[in-house]
């Protein structure tokens, strides 16, 4: 199964001319007289973005989401292949709607026309793993129908078999690979993109998003009907706006395009710092504009089938390492690597921190608006090989999503200042998070177990300070002696805890 699928790659390069992508460059550009006279049946006629853009398309829903994110890299793709890719994120060829009809009967278990007053046969969108049709429940409410692509799976289950034997050869055949942990990466995909064929965990996704930015002046969420969802279907609240990517169209809307990129760098690092929970897939075919009175200006984000999530520790060190890179602090990067364990303890900090001068410090001299994210990443990526640093699973959702928010954001505004953007609110959320406002909200929430624990002190106390020491053992003694100091601290620090809370408490909320 694992050689037809890959045969099927290799063919499908090949129809499209893939292999010229390749052959183009200068190393083995003697190679292409013996190419084009070994497939002289295939027509390359078409431009090659065009080619590459219907060659992933015809290869499945993995590497269209793949096309995807090239799509927003305008900073590091030719302008024609940057244009064509942009097609995959909303001309992807819809399913039959005989097939959408036959999969909401089997779920719903009757006929289409009893569970919606109206059903739009023809699609609104159409998806690499799902397409969209517009409906109205029993009770007039217009909603958006969500189905899942039939035998999706099995495509997916053949093309991740084909990047988990990838990835074991890149660990063992290649030096840096164990470092990379492409086995890790693959798995992680793996489950982001199971995560997506079910389309009941979207719609938590979607709920979950929805309720952390209900009152947001800058984000709409669609609200879901649960009662008409299912792994197969989603129902969902029907939004109205513009494509974000017609940037024209917005601006004749009277649109602050400037504005509105500031916003979705806004929106990203809210979600990743404030709730440690975001939208992972932002390319612009996700992403609509409100242009009514009401809501006009706000993002309407869409597809919320690839999430990620950030413990606190992941949080703390990104926000340390984003602002001492906006501040050139170098050896605050340095360390912090060292801290969150990115590179070996025993690593010198002087010369990682040389490392990482050496590369930052050429970009730097260019105009910040000028600078790029993936660009750096990728300088970093290479000066951090002699150190053996470590690829982070668990962050490279975050990294992904960070390059799409860049590139969507300079396609709206050539002159975005990602940096300038970000600063401010990332010095914001360090203060809150280390500051006084920080110290009250920890207390608050530890403030229930606190007050039944501190009754006890008392009795604990007594009991530990009244226990007969050990009659012949001096290191026993000893012991005690350190222990009776240290509970009369506890007992002070108790007290004072306890003087905190009541005025904390005594506060209006």
């Amino acid at each position: 199964m694992r050689l037809f699928r890959l045969m099927k790659i290799l063919l499908v390069a090949l129809k499209y001319g893939l292999d010229e992508f390749l052959l183009g460059h200068e190393r083995f550009h003697w190679l292409r007289p013996t190419a084009r006279a070994v497939t002289f049946w295939r027509d390359l006629s078409a431009p090659r973005a065009q080619r590459l853009r219907l060659a992933l398309q015809e290869l499945g829903p993995i590497f269209v989401k793949f096309g995807q994110m090239l799509s927003t890299r305008r900073d590091i793709l030719p302008t024609d292949i940057a244009d064509e890719l942009a097609g995959l994120q909303d001309r992807v060829p819809p399913f039959p709607s005989e097939q959408v009809i036959a999969t909401l009967q089997r779920v719903y278990g009757k006929p289409v026309e009893s569970v919606f007053r109206t059903f739009d046969r023809t699609p609104v969108a159409s998806a690499s793993v799902a397409q969209v049709h517009l409906a109205t429940l029993p009770d007039g409410t217009p909603a958006a129908v969500k189905v899942l692509r039939p035998n999706i799976a099995n495509t997916i289950e053949k093309d991740l078999a084909l990047m988990q034997a990838g990835a074991l050869m890149v660990e063992k055949l290649w030096s840096d690979g164990r470092r990379l942990k492409p086995r890790e990466v693959v798995a992680e995909f793996d489950r982001t993109i199971h995560d997506e064929l079910d389309l009941a965990r979207e719609a938590a996704n979607c709920s979950q998003l929805r309720r952390n930015f209900l009152h947001s002046p800058l984000l709409l969420v669609p609200e879901v009907f649960w009662d008409w969802c299912s792994s197969e279907v989603m129902v969902m609240e029907q939004m109205e706006g513009t494509p974000i990517a017609q940037v024209d169209r917005l601006v004749a809307q009277g649109i602050d395009v400037q504005q509105l990129a500031r916003a979705g760098v806004e929106i990203f690092f809210t979600q990743v710092f404030r709730d440690g929970f975001f939208h992972a897939d932002m390319h612009p075919g996700n992403i609509f504009v409100a242009t009514d009175p009401t809501d006009k200006g706000k993002y309407i984000a869409l597809d919320f089938g690839i999430m990620g999530t950030l413990s606190d520790t992941d949080k703390s060190y990104l926000a340390q390492n984003f602002l001492a890179f906006f501040r050139r602090d170098y050896h605050r990067v340095a360390t912090a690597h060292i801290e969150s364990g990115w590179v070996p303890a025993d690593t010198r900090v002087d010369a990682l921190e040389s490392e990482i001068r050496a590369v930052c410090e050429p970009i730097f001299d260019r105009p910040l608006k000028e600078i790029s994210l993936g660009k750096v990443l990728v300088q970093l990526f290479k000066a951090s090989r002699r150190f053996n640093v470590e690829i982070q699973p668990q962050l490279v959702l975050l990294q992904k999503t960070l390059l799409n928010v860049e590139g969507l954001g300079r396609q709206l505004d050539p002159n975005l200042d990602l940096w300038v953007t970000a600063k401010p609110f990332l010095e914001r959320w360090m203060r809150d998070q280390i500051g006084w406002r920080a110290f009250e909200r920890r207390l608050r929430d530890e403030a229930p177990f606190l007050m039944t624990a501190l009754p006890l002190l008392p009795r604990l106390l007594h009991t530990r300070l009244s226990a007969p020491p050990a009659a012949a053992d001096v290191a026993l003694k000893e012991f005690a002696a350190v222990q009776r100091a240290r509970n009369r601290w506890l007992a002070v620090v108790a007290v004072l805890l306890a003087g905190v809370i009541a005025l904390l408490l005594m506060r209006p909320l």
